[in-house]
């Protein structure tokens, strides 16, 4: 896998069928990265890994979120259970 989160991040949601206007991951300060889009309704903003994580994981593929839009509280509920 590659070393850094955000490329990462960014291949795999385009695998999932998103392109770049509605969902990517864009570096920030400090190790950050911030996922936004038109496919969420407010940046996630978190650790480069841990917005990896999110995608991999939680990011559902663009054909199965259709016309919805993923919720950054959501997303995080969903890393406690």
């Amino acid at each position: 896998m590659d070393a850094d989160p955000v490329s990462t991040a960014n291949a795999l949601l385009r695998e999932k069928g998103y392109v770049d206007r509605d969902l990517a991951v864009h570096p920030g300060p400090r190790g950050k990265a911030l996922l936004k889009g038109n496919k969420i309704i407010s940046p996630f903003s978190d650790d480069g890994e841990l917005v990896l994580r999110v995608v991999r994981d939680l990011v559902p593929p663009d054909a199965e979120l259709g016309n919805r839009l993923l919720r950054p509280a959501d997303l995080r509920a969903a890393l406690g259970s």
